[in-house]
């Protein structure tokens, strides 16, 4: 059996070997790079289903490797790891082609189900006009349009862009804080409250299918659940 290929990028030796070996153990097959000016070399020897990446890297920042990954390979998801913290430093990450993000210091355990979130995502049914198969449910982004059956419901942007959220972490944990940077590009009081709201109409809109579920951990952020009937 073919076993996943991850392409991790991580300067500092210690971490990067505790790192590889952990998903390696894990059934991964990981190529580790230390320097950031090697990374598109590797990439182009051999495509990777994925790629963890640091962000201070010498000679080559992860930033500015991560723009540049998406204009050759646009499809190709990239996790940031990061000890930078700051607001801007965490919406630069996606829009540096960041697909997701983990701050520094992290657990193996919980990036390893990042990497099973990501590829998930993947691999879900997504037909030539852009419809996201959710449960018994269809998601047309570009339409701002949820359906099931005959029953339609039109978004609003912002119940879009939660939405669009939560379809890259299915059956995983979204840190509140993070979900709130990436809709609104800040986490105040204000943005929050609206969240709260936003978050009960996609539970109304869901609650038509058992096996759908957004459920809030307290402290943490959501999950957004699909059981497999």
């Amino acid at each position: 059996m073919r076993k996943v290929h991850i392409l991790y990028v991580e300067d500092e030796l210690n971490l990067g070997t505790i790192v590889s070996e952990t998903l390696e153990q894990k059934g991964f097959a990981v190529t580790l790079v230390k320097d950031g000016a090697q990374v598109l070399p590797a990439i182009a020897k051999q495509v990777p289903e994925l790629i963890v990446l640091d962000v201070m890297l010498p000679n080559v920042d992860g930033f500015t490797i991560g723009k540049k990954i998406k204009e050759l390979y646009p499809q190709l998801p990239i996790i940031f790891l990061t000890a930078k913290t700051q607001t801007k430093d965490v919406v630069e990450g996606f829009q540096s082609g960041g697909t997701d993000y983990m701050r520094k210091p992290f657990s193996v355990e919980e990036l390893i189900a990042r990497i099973h979130n990501q590829l998930a995502l993947q691999a879900l049914p997504v037909s030539s006009e852009g419809v996201i198969k959710m449960g018994s449910f269809n998601y047309y982004p570009k339409k701002l349009l949820l359906q099931q059956g005959e029953q339609q419901w039109q978004l609003s942007s912002r119940e879009a862009e939660i939405l669009d959220v939560f379809s890259r972490y299915i059956n995983t944990t979204i840190d509140r804080k993070q979900l709130l940077l990436e809709v609104w590009g800040d986490d105040s009081f204000f943005h929050s409250r609206n969240l709260d709201v936003y978050i009960r109409k996609l539970r109304e809109y869901f609650q038509a299918d058992a096996h759908i579920h957004i459920i809030t951990l307290k402290g943490k952020g959501y999950q957004f659940v699909i059981d497999t009937p």
